[in-house]
C-alpha cells in the first residue's frame, strides 16, 4: 500500500473568531450605590429624611403609620367596643357612688380659682377682722319669677363658701411635710409616711363619723349641710402645716416642743376655732332676724334645738379641734425619739 503525501502546513495560522451572541441579555447589570451626599439641614443622620423632605404630591407629611392600621375596619370595631365598655364602666361607677355622695354636689366644692385660694388661706389664718360671714345667694335661673328658689354661689365667687380643694391639698401636704421633716431630723424610716398617712386618715374618719352622728342628733337632714361640715373640718390642716413649718425653723430642728411650738400652736388653734365658730354659725344656727329668702335652705330652728346646736358648735370648734390638731402637730425632734424610731425600724426589719 502506498500512502498519499500530505500538503505542507501554511506558513501562518488563520485568526480565531469568538462567537458573537445573537440575543441581547436581559440580566440587569449590578452597580455599586452612589456615595451619600452631605446635607446641611437639621435632619442629617435621621432615618426619616426621605419622608420629611416632601416626596410625592403631599410634601412635608409622613407616610401612613402602621400601613393604614387606624383605617382598618377591625381596628375601628375594637375601638368602638372599648369605648362602649369604658362608658358603661364609668356610668356604673357614678351610679354606685351617687348612692352615698352626689357627684354634682361635689363639683360645687371644687369650683375654685387661684385668687379665692389665696384669700381663703389668709382668712383661715387671720379671721379676726373679717366681715361679713354670711354666704351669698342668688335666685335660680330656671324659675326667675319665683323668689323662693335660691342657691349658694360657688367658692370662686364667694369667699365665705366652703370648699374641699384646700382641705384635700392640705391633707396631702401635711403627709409629705411630716415625712420631710422626719428625714431632716435624721429620724426617717420607711414606715414614717405610712404611719403619718394612717394617723391623718383616722383623724379625718373619726371627725366625719362624729359629724354624721352630730347631724343625726341635731336633726340635720340636708346633705349640703353635711358636706359643708366635712369641708370645714379639713381647714385645720392649714394651721397644722403652719405650726410645723414655723416651729421647725424657730426651734432649729427640735420639732414643735418648747414654748415656741406651743405659742405657734396656740395661735393657729385659736384662729381655726374662731374661723369655724363664725362660719358654722350660719350653717347650724340660722338667724331669724336676717332677711333670709324663703326656700334658700337656711331655715330657723326651735329654741331647744338652737341650744343643742350651740353646744355642739362650741364643743366641735374648741374641744374636738384642739385634740385633733394636737395629735397631728406632735413633732418631737429630740435625740431620744430619733433613737426610738431607729430602733423600731431596725426591729421591724430584723423581724
Amino acid at each position: 500500500m502506498q500512502r498519499g503525501s500530505y500538503a505542507p502546513p501554511p506558513a501562518h495560522s488563520p485568526p480565531l473568531h469568538h462567537p458573537v451572541p445573537q440575543h441581547v441579555s436581559t440580566v440587569p447589570m449590578m452597580r455599586s450605590p452612589p456615595p451619600p451626599q452631605s446635607q446641611s439641614n437639621s435632619n442629617y443622620g435621621s432615618p426619616y429624611n426621605g419622608q420629611i423632605g416632601g416626596g410625592g404630591a403631599g410634601g412635608g407629611t409622613f407616610a401612613p403609620a402602621f400601613g393604614g392600621f387606624i383605617n382598618d375596619p377591625t381596628a375601628q370595631m375594637g375601638y368602638q367596643v372599648g369605648k362602649t365598655a369604658l362608658n358603661a364602666g364609668q356610668e356604673y361607677m357614678e351610679q354606685n357612688i351617687n348612692r352615698y355622695v352626689s357627684i354634682s354636689a361635689l363639683k360645687h366644692y371644687f369650683n375654685v380659682s387661684t385668687p379665692y385660694v389665696l384669700r381663703k388661706l389668709l382668712l383661715v389664718l387671720f379671721p379676726w377682722r373679717h366681715k361679713p360671714w354670711s354666704r351669698e345667694q342668688r335666685p335660680s335661673h330656671a324659675t326667675p319669677g319665683d323668689a323662693s328658689n335660691y342657691y349658694f354661689l360657688p367658692p370662686r365667687d364667694d369667699i365665705n363658701s366652703p370648699d374641699m380643694y384646700i382641705p384635700v391639698m392640705a391633707f396631702v401636704t401635711y403627709i409629705l411635710l411630716s415625712t420631710l421633716l422626719a428625714g431632716l431630723r435624721g429620724a426617717f424610716h420607711p414606715e414614717v409616711m405610712g404611719l403619718t398617712a394612717t394617723t391623718a386618715f383616722v383623724v379625718v374618719l373619726l371627725e366625719i363619723l362624729g359629724l354624721k352622728f352630730g347631724t343625726y342628733i341635731l336633726n340635720i337632714s340636708n346633705d349640703s349641710q353635711l358636706l359643708d361640715l366635712v369641708a370645714y373640718s379639713g381647714y385645720k390642716f392649714v394651721g397644722v402645716i403652719v405650726t410645723l413649718v414655723i416651729s421647725e425653723i424657730l426651734n432649729r430642728g427640735q420639732g414643735t416642743g418648747g414654748w415656741v411650738g406651743w405659742t405657734v400652736f396656740g395661735y393657729t388653734f385659736m384662729a381655726n376655732a374662731f374661723f369655724l365658730l363664725r362660719s358654722l354659725k350660719y350653717v347650724l344656727l340660722p338667724d331669724s332676724s336676717n332677711a333670709t329668702p324663703a326656700g334658700s335652705g337656711m331655715h330657723t330652728v326651735a329654741r331647744s334645738q338652737r341650744n343643742r346646736r350651740t353646744q355642739f358648735l362650741f364643743i366641735y370648734s374648741y374641744v374636738v379641734q384642739f385634740i385633733f390638731m394636737w395629735i397631728l402637730s406632735r413633732q418631737d425632734g429630740s435625740p431620744a425619739q430619733i433613737k426610738t424610731a431607729a430602733g423600731a425600724a431596725k426591729g421591724v426589719v430584723g423581724g
